[in-house]
């Protein structure tokens, strides 16, 4: 074993004592193949030597991970120059992780980069970005400004392709027309058939071969060297024969037909496809960009008692910002001066603007649209939402969605299957197939076929049949106020079957509000009989009391200071306004205050049965009215429960409220507590810890379940479901641990969520299925000789600019129709 070993060297997170050393130390010793283990508390490592034939990183990172502690991780992500397609990027992804100190690797093709996560005490980003190099590829480091970076890498490689586009059509339409004009016998024999009409074809076609065509045979000696094979080797072998078989024709070696043009315009025509793709790809990236663009450049502080406008980067914490109608909103905040209305929408995708008082919130990159304001700067830089959102999104686009790996699996044999069978195409038409009857040797038809073959199978289209279309319904997703944090969730919310919603916080609004006033025959009217009412609870602290304070605020109502307030704990209240003597509380305490009246006693019932707390009121000893209170659904809940049946979903509710409660709010938003229709149901006076439990068994009848919570106790539901949807008004906790994240809190925006997703699916799956049966149907034809090498070229280019065109119609999805 001690001729072999290797030694790692790993940051261990979590250790907090000497017994914690001797645990990491233990385990690791559990581990075949580890010769010696170190570990030190006071700089937390650990050194390892290890036998690399009986043991791997990996197995010594998930022992320690499995021992309850962490291994402290970095993580780079590369803009790539340019990523061939899905051969390249497996290729770039396996070589990475046999490196030691490289955690994990995923390589995006249509983002055109990867990200790596690395041990830092084993491995440096200098050292990754020599070895991606030493592998073929060109890395750019992205850093807090990679937009700029990634734009500019992106509009420089459009540039490169139309500069070779131009060269190479420079040469290959003359030469094409020179060669059609030939062939077609429109020139004078004594000019077609000059010795020197062949060596002009060859002085065309060379600078396309070697000059245009140079990428391609670059990248074919890269995938070579690292004994793979990728779409570059498709493209040099092609062409390559066919100019190859020519020169040999232009020496007399061979007889026969010369076919530079059939060379050039492979080259040509697959460069065109590359231009246009490049440029589809750019338009699939925007979303990023458009995102770091709502952000103003500049932003107006009082610092010294004196407004002055400084970069946005440079507001500080603390800061008091100033916002004047018209203006972006610089960074997140809170208003300490005036109100407006804030056009919310290029993050929340609600189209309404949100009325803003002295106390709310205000997020960075909103429009103030109507009134002068000043906040104090919370959250700057990284930390404000749309940085937050922007490195989601950035995230989701990286990640593989699981319907990925069919292409990668089959993109990683395509390469050599498609080579044994031009081979085969070859000595088919060569050795089997009877003489040719139209002129050409057999050898030259042979050969033709083959080119076909070669040049039809590239496999571009199904490298970027899924990446595309993650890519464009992110960034859909985003603009609409929808975050989905992977392609696993955008892909997994398409599949969906059944709908969980909480109650309180998701279909209501999570606080009580006076919903009814019953008065009959006080002087002063309803508004009067609230003030009274208000003025008392003006001292409760009870969440009935503060309602009932809140609509007199609503209503604009002037308050008086009660006086000999008395509070009877859980029962009610009492106090002397304005001459009168009020006792407000519960049915039970007004009847022993000898309080009563049949004349209410139909309202209350009624109240009672919508689920309404009922609250009396007692006015110099007899019953004056009624209020009823409820936790109100918020606007949209109908339309978004309305919206999912549509879509043949099942949709129930999930509440720790009693069963009365929550089959009437069910009712109200259009969820019914059916027992014998599975498709709708309620659970309620669930247990906060019991929600989880619920998902789970649904799951266990083979339904794909979707659980829609704000809570911290709508957290491990969340985690539990098949995908976690997290309103952006609820809490930290249920907005980390959910896979979609709604923005705007609008319940609306779940059937929009599932709608992108099934969109997105659904494009996928159209990418795929067009990129294989490309192939099932025309390697074939191409082997069959029913397709000219030039038609082949033509068709292989079109393939990926078709695949990345269909992914861009995304962004014209409708997500407020009916799917």
């Amino acid at each position: 074993m001690t001729e072999n070993l290797k030694s790692l060297t790993l940051p261990i997170t979590g250790m907090t004592c000497a017994n914690c050393v001797s645990t990491v130390e233990r385990n690791i010793y559990k581990l075949e193949g580890v010769d010696s283990a170190s570990v030190n508390l006071a700089s937390e490592r650990a050194s390892v030597e290890y036998d690399p034939d009986l043991l791997s990183q990996e197995e010594i990172l998930a022992r320690i991970q499995k021992a309850g502690y962490g291994v402290a991780t970095g993580e780079a992500t590369i803009l790539l120059r340019r990523l061939g397609d899905s051969v390249d990027a497996q290729r770039l992804e396996e070589n990475l992780r046999d490196i030691d100190g490289i955690v994990d690797v995923s390589a995006n093709l249509a983002l055109e980069r990867i990200r790596i996560r690395y041990i830092p005490t084993m491995i440096t980003q200098r050292e990754i970005r020599i070895a991606i190099e030493d592998l073929g590829f060109e890395p750019l480091e992205i850093d807090d400004t990679f937009e700029d970076a990634e734009l500019e890498a992106r509009e420089n490689e459009i540039k490169h392709q139309r500069k070779l586009l131009i060269i190479g059509l420079s040469f290959t339409i003359p030469l094409f027309v020179l060669s059609m004009l030939r062939d077609f016998g429109l020139l004078p024999p004594t000019l077609a058939e000059a010795p020197w009409m062949n060596w002009l074809m060859f002085a065309l076609a060379t600078p396309v071969q070697f000059y245009v065509g140079y990428q391609y045979y670059d990248g074919a000696y890269k995938a070579l060297r690292n004994r793979s094979a990728n779409m570059d080797v498709l493209i040099a072998m092609g062409s390559s024969a066919a100019y190859l078989y020519s020169i040999l024709v232009l020496f007399g070696l061979v007889e026969g037909h010369v076919y530079f043009e059939t060379s050039a315009m492979i080259i040509t025509l697959i460069v065109l496809g590359k231009y246009l793709e490049a440029r589809a790809k750019g338009r699939a990236s925007e979303a990023i960009r458009n995102l770091m663009d709502l952000q103003p450049n500049n932003a107006k502080v009082i610092r010294d008692g004196v407004e002055t406008e400084v970069p946005v980067e440079q507001v500080l914490v603390g800061d008091i910002v100033v916002v004047r109608p018209g203006e972006k909103v610089p960074v997140d905040g809170i208003i300490i001066r005036g109100h407006t209305t804030v056009d919310e929408s290029m993050l929340t995708g609600e189209s309404l603007p949100v009325e803003k008082r002295t106390g709310d919130e205000i997020i960075g990159a909103t429009l103030n649209k109507t009134g002068h304001i000043q906040f104090e700067a919370l959250k700057v830089g990284k930390d404000t939402t749309l940085a937050q959102i922007v490195r989601l999104v950035e995230d989701a686009q990286g990640s593989k969605a699981p319907i990925q790996r069919i292409a990668d699996r089959v993109s990683a044999i395509f390469v050599p299957i498609v080579i044994l069978i031009a081979t085969l195409t070859f000595l088919g038409w060569y050795l089997i197939a009877p003489p040719p009857t139209d002129g050409t040797t057999a050898i030259t038809r042979a050969l033709l076929n083959a080119v076909a073959v070669l040049v039809i199978a590239c496999p571009c289209a199904m490298g970027l049949a899924t990446p595309t279309a993650v890519m464009v319904g992110t960034g859909v997703g985003a603009k609409n106020g929808i975050l989905l944090k992977s392609g696993e969730a955008l892909e997994r919310a398409g599949y969906l079957t059944t709908v969980l919603l909480d109650k309180t916080g998701t279909i209501t609004q999570g606080h009580p509000r006076v919903t009814d006033i019953v008065v009959d025959g006080w002087p002063g009217g309803e508004d009067d009989f609230l003030r009274l009412i208000a003025s008392v609870e003006h001292g409760s602290e009870h969440p009935l009391g503060e309602a009932i304070v809140a609509e007199a605020k609503d209503r604009g109502l002037t308050l008086t200071e009660p006086e000999g307030f008395k509070a009877h704990f859980g029962r009610g209240v009492e106090a002397h306004v304005g001459g009168y003597h009020l006792i407000i509380g519960t049915t039970q305490f007004l009847a022993e205050q000898e309080i009563t009246s049949s004349d209410f006693e139909g309202e209350s019932d009624r109240l009672r049965e919508e689920a309404k707390s009922v609250v009396e009121v007692g006015i110099d000893g007899k019953l004056a009215g009624l209020v009823a209170i409820a936790d109100t659904e918020k606007e949209g809940s109908r339309e978004a429960v309305s919206a999912l049946h549509a879509m043949s979903l099942e949709v129930g509710m999930i509440t720790g409220d009693n069963l009365k409660t929550a089959r009437a709010i069910a009712a109200d938003v259009g969820i019914t507590n059916n027992k014998t229709d599975s498709t709708e149901f309620i659970h309620a006076e669930v247990l906060p810890g019991e929600k989880a439990q619920v998902v789970k068994t649904i799951e266990e009848e083979g339904k794909v379940v979707a659980m829609v919570g704000d809570g911290v106790n709508d957290a491990p539901a969340l985690a539990q479901a098949d995908i976690g949807i997290a309103l952006g008004t609820g809490t930290d906790v249920a907005i980390a641990t959910a896979p979609i994240t709604l923005i705007g809190g609008d319940l609306r925006g779940v059937p929009k969520a599932i709608r992108l997703s099934r969109g997105t699916l659904r494009t996928i799956k159209q990418n795929l299925f067009w990129a294989l049966i490309y192939n099932v149907l025309l390697i074939p034809a191409a082997a069959l000789g029913f397709l000219n090498p030039m038609l082949a070229a033509g068709a292989m280019a079109f393939s990926s600019v078709f695949v990345v065109t269909n992914s861009l119609r995304l962004r014209n999805i409708h997500l407020d129709t009916k799917d």
